[in-house]
């Protein structure tokens, strides 16, 4: 690991140096993919220096440790203890910096929620999770821009399709992805009795135009009024879009926008985007068993969360964590449980690796 990093702080002093060059900041594209880079290796190179720091502390103590009596050798010794554990922690620290990125680090996300199983009542809680999400975005300082929604009749949503973006959002919203159930007495519920609905998070890396290559050959786009709750028209005109794309069967609609030409833009974006996923599954030969894994079938007994309102309970059930704030998680508290569920995935790599 010493060469590693030995190599790593060679290159983050030739960003640093490119950075400075007046021609790359002239190139705006290459001067963010170098800053990104910086960005990276100022982890590292900060942590290792720090270890190196705290080494030569360590070697000093001991040694002191070793020449002293009376007060200096409890200071010596104090010294070793805490140089010891401050080496633990950066070597631990460094691990995980030192893990093969994932492609998509990088990338902002289109979130897909839709109802599944429970009617009316899915589509409510598709909603209630649009916000859980919306209130995090705020926490998190990223920018949510909705592309497309389809309200049901309650008010809930059919379908949300929105778009998310600042540092780190892959990393995190990667975990979302899956089936969600609730347990609470549904607003249709007279008898007051707890129902189990259900919606799915679909999570994919947003994809630029330079990512996807798509043939306007295989594309079938079809225009249409476009309607709110219950069917009713809200439009009078053909702005709604639907784009097919006819080698791997895979359909965007968008209808929010008033034009035409921006709900083509919108359905597009997504299309690209699901594109980049389906390919991405592929390449790790698992292309429909990642799909799978993500929805599901949306059914009650398929969830990666469990929201209880009786117990105010959620549950993750990927790293069976249990947390009693539910209505604090729902307005967009989710730090215990996003926090756990990257430890968890770090955890679990860097056993892989060892």
């Amino acid at each position: 690991m010493l060469e590693r990093l030995a190599g790593l702080e060679t290159e983050f002093a030739d960003v640093e140096a490119r950075l400075a060059d007046p021609a790359v900041f002239a190139d705006q594209t290459r001067y963010a993919e170098l800053a990104r880079r910086h960005k990276e290796l100022d982890a590292i190179v900060s942590r290792a220096r720090e270890l190196r720091s705290r080494t030569e502390d360590l070697e000093a103590a001991k040694q002191m440790l070793s020449d002293s009596a009376g007060d200096d050798r409890e200071f010596a010794r104090a010294e070793v203890e805490s140089a010891t554990s401050d080496i633990e922690r950066l070597d631990d620290e460094l691990k995980v910096l030192l893990l093969p990125r994932d492609p998509n680090d990088d990338r902002n996300v289109i979130v897909e929620i839709r109802g599944a199983e429970g009617g009316e009542e899915a589509n409510l809680f598709a909603r209630d999770l649009f916000q859980m999400y919306e209130g995090y975005a705020q926490r998190m300082g990223w920018k949510l821009e909705v592309l497309g929604s389809d309200v049901s009749a309650m008010g809930g949503y059919n379908e949300i399709t929105f778009l998310l973006s600042g540092d780190g959002v892959w990393t995190r919203m990667k975990h979302e992805a899956g089936p969600h159930r609730v347990q609470r007495v549904p607003v249709t519920e007279s008898q007051g009795r707890i129902h189990t609905s259900s919606a799915t998070v679909t999570v994919l890396p947003e994809a630029e135009e330079v990512d996807v290559a798509i043939d306007e050959r295989d594309l079938q786009v079809d225009v249409y009024r476009s309607s709110g709750p219950g069917g009713q028209s809200v439009n009078t005109t053909d702005s709604a879009v639907r784009v097919t794309h006819k080698p791997t069967g895979l359909v965007v609609a968008m209808q929010d926008e008033k034009s035409q030409i921006q709900n083509r833009a919108k359905a597009m974006q997504v299309l690209r985007s699901r594109l980049l996923k389906l390919e991405q599954d592929r390449q790790e030969a698992v292309a429909s068993e990642a799909r799978r894994g993500q929805i599901g079938g949306g059914g009650r007994s398929e969830k990666i969360r469990t929201y209880n309102f009786k117990e105010n309970r959620v549950t993750d059930h990927r790293i069976n964590l249990t947390v009693y704030k539910l209505e604090r998680v729902l307005a967009g508290d989710l730090d215990d449980i996003s926090d756990a569920l990257v430890h968890d995935e770090q955890a679990r790599r860097l056993s892989a690796v060892d």
